[in-house]
């Protein structure tokens, strides 16, 4: 029983880092309408960002970097739209050549960390951590931390998407496009606040990945952004709530199984619940009529 207790302490780490990832996603999504298959390289990116900062260059505080890290990213983020992703996306109507070209970003942006920092396992600088017990639940403070981040994201969401003018703005575009437009909403404006929302959530994601983990590599976003997938679909793609939902649901999901399992098979449990969530529901669990 203490085993499934730990498990379960474990999956709502990895919900936090889950949720955060995903509802990034899903707002790009939300707005552009085509998927970033770069994500996770972003994820990587971010946290290389932090990492610098941290270890390398004015060896900041471990959260302090992940702040600084994030917005970093989020500025990266805008320009990769607007200098590379824009112009295909006004230039073709079908998302599947700008799917490509997120691609081919991936590839680009991967072998960038490999030539910058390598193939070497990377660490943070962080100081001791300490475990404490919340019942019968072990956390440490940087999972704690991580936690208390993922709930307030999840609160400053919420509260943007449904009691601001932009996120109203972003949740009309989300439906149409076109009418929010014609409606006097500056869609150039939303869609560039858009990219570094999540970018932002993007590098944070990350940072935060590679703090639970122990660890840092140029593949680790690619790896997670398959469960971020997950996640979304199982949630309902396009949908905020159902992200996060998603996210929680999959994180136990994997941790929980791990305790039973061989721990190699956690992430293959993601897909499971993937399939089945297709067969049953292809909207998605959690799917709503409108996108966010």
């Amino acid at each position: 029983m203490q085993l499934f207790w730990l498990s379960v302490g474990f999956g709502l780490v990895t919900a936090s880092v889950l949720a955060v990832s995903a509802v990034g996603l899903s707002l790009q999504f939300g707005i552009t309408n085509y998927i970033n298959f770069a994500y996770g390289d972003f994820m990587a990116l971010g946290a290389y960002f932090s990492y610098a900062l941290n270890n390398e260059l004015l060896h900041l505080n471990i959260w302090v970097a992940t702040v600084c890290g994030s917005v970093g990213m989020g500025l990266f983020a805008v320009l990769v739209n607007h200098f590379i992703l824009a112009p295909f996306a006004r230039r073709f109507r079908k998302t599947f050549y700008v799917l490509i070209v997120t691609f081919g970003l991936s590839l680009v942006l991967l072998n960038l960390e490999y030539s910058i920092w390598g193939a070497d396992v990377r660490f943070f600088n962080m100081p001791m951590d300490r475990a404490h017990h919340l019942g019968p639940i072990l956390l440490t403070n940087a999972q704690l931390i991580v936690m208390g981040i993922a709930v307030l994201l999840m609160l400053g969401v919420h509260t943007l998407l449904k009691t601001t003018r932009l996120g109203k703005s972003m949740r009309a575009m989300s439906d149409n496009t076109s009418l929010a437009m014609t409606s006097g909403i500056d869609t150039k404006r939303i869609t560039t606040i858009t990219w570094f929302l999540s970018g932002t959530l993007a590098g944070l994601s990350g940072t935060v990945l590679g703090i639970t983990e122990g660890n840092l590599t140029p593949a680790a976003g690619e790896l997670f952004l398959f469960v971020i997938f997950a996640a979304v679909i199982v949630g309902g793609v396009g949908s905020i709530y159902g992200a996060m939902a998603g996210a929680l649901l999959i994180g136990l999901a994997t941790e929980i199984s791990a305790a039973y399992i061989n721990p190699a098979y956690k992430l293959d449990i993601a897909f499971v619940i993937l399939i089945l969530t297709l067969l049953v529901r292809p909207s998605g669990l959690f799917a709503r009529p409108g996108k966010a």
